[in-house]
């Protein structure tokens, strides 16, 4: 692809979006749904008027180094004062909720007929979230308080949990398919998060000893980005989870940096472009005509999997002792799902090619369903606590507007 054709496109990417910003203000949808939206309606599904090939090349890296700030940023909340505080709640929540829609789609998914292989990998992938849009209707709503905290508290660990009970699930399948080699993906399993975390830990304590050196007040965009770039090419370098390795790296260096706040910060302002775009390449990716073909069965597991998420955090929330609203509302809020899910779709695809024909239709349609309306149920979840800021007007003070 040519040079003026990347940067015309990127242009024109970066002022649509934000042309789409500006309207959201006026309109009872999230910005998140409204940039998905805008990239469907530009991409080939559509008007096609994207480059060959340019969601397809774009979206890695862009989701790359999107979803690693956006770890960064939900690494902040994971302070020794808030764990403290909110540690017990978000352990448990996101246990129980994720343990629990893994075994209501698994066992849903049977009783409608599925085969027991298809519907374990399809209880592994259920509990699956989208960081992203979820973080971002969070600061969208400019929402604060314990509702909001424990919410990013599970987000920031409820794909790590999902991970290990889809290692679990698909080993399963693999040897009731007498396919052996079931052992495989739990080290596989074990070898992404113990390797993300080590990784995070390593990072996390080289740049609370990098900012050691900052007075406040100096500018510390630099470091910022350059701890950004590193975990994403380290950890894309060593296939582990680069959320997973983006939180930890956020959660250590807050606990151990003396100016940590002020590369938090600095992330804050950088990542909006990067989000933007993350956003209106997904619309562009998405296969809308998925939903057509989504069926009954698909139905059902899309309301399988929301009545695992609002059940399922609700007792984990009444078994932590939390708050009404915590237990009313945090279930509602997980909705949204995006990349983890066909990432993990695409590997079940990959490694039981003779499921594949039901198990991957089916997950891709669903994750256009959670993907479009799941931001809505998150922001719905966020107003219902009482957390939200009484008037926001989309301008926060930041470099978003």
């Amino acid at each position: 692809m040519e040079t003026p054709i990347i940067f015309t496109t990127l242009g024109a990417l970066l002022l649509g979006g934000l042309a789409v910003e500006w309207a959201g203000r006026h309109l009872p949808l999230p910005r998140v749904t409204l940039l998905i939206l805008f990239g469907v309606l530009i991409g080939p599904e559509v008007l096609d008027l994207l480059p060959t090939g340019a969601s397809e090349r774009w979206f890695e890296p862009v989701t790359t180094l999107a979803l690693v700030m956006v770890g960064f940023l939900v690494g902040e909340r994971f302070s020794i004062d808030r764990l403290r505080v909110r540690g017990r709640a978000v352990l448990t929540i996101s246990v129980i909720e994720a343990l629990g829609t893994a075994l209501l789609v698994t066992l849903g998914m049977l009783m409608f007929g599925v085969s027991l292989p298809v519907a374990l990998l399809l209880g592994g992938i259920a509990p699956a979230t989208a960081p992203a849009s979820t973080y971002d209707v969070v600061h969208e709503s400019g929402a604060e308080g314990p509702f909001t905290e424990t919410l990013l508290g599970v987000v920031g660990v409820d794909d790590a949990w999902c991970l290990v009970i889809f290692s679990l699930a698909a080993a399963a399948a693999a040897t009731l398919g007498g396919e052996g080699g079931g052992g495989v993906f739990i080290v596989e399993a074990v070898r992404e998060i113990g390797g993300g975390i080590l990784l995070g830990v390593i990072l996390g304590l080289a740049a609370g000893l990098l900012t050691q050196r900052i007075a406040p007040g100096e500018p510390t965009l630099l470091e910022a980005a350059a701890i950004v770039l590193l975990t994403a090419g380290l950890a894309t370098l060593f296939d582990l989870s680069f959320v997973l390795t983006a939180i930890v790296l956020g959660a250590v260096m807050t606990n151990v940096a003396r100016h940590h706040d002020s590369a938090f910060h600095e992330i804050e302002h950088l990542e909006w472009p990067f989000m933007l775009l993350f956003f209106v390449l997904a619309g562009a990716s998405l296969h809308i005509e998925a939903l057509v073909g989504i069926g009954a069965l698909g139905l059902i597991y899309v309301a399988l999997r929301v009545i695992g998420k609002v059940v399922g955090a609700g007792v984990g929330a009444r078994m932590a002792g939390a708050q009404r609203a915590i237990r009313d509302w945090t279930g509602l809020a997980l909705l949204p799902q995006a990349g983890v899910a066909l990432g993990l779709a695409l590997l079940a695809d990959q490694r039981f090619p003779e499921l594949g024909e039901t198990l991957l239709p089916l997950v891709i349609a669903s994750t256009v369903v959670f993907e479009l309306l799941g931001p809505a149920a998150t922001r719905m979840a966020l107003q219902r606590s009482g957390e939200t800021a009484k008037a926001y007007d989309g301008s926060d003070g930041d470099s978003r507007s």
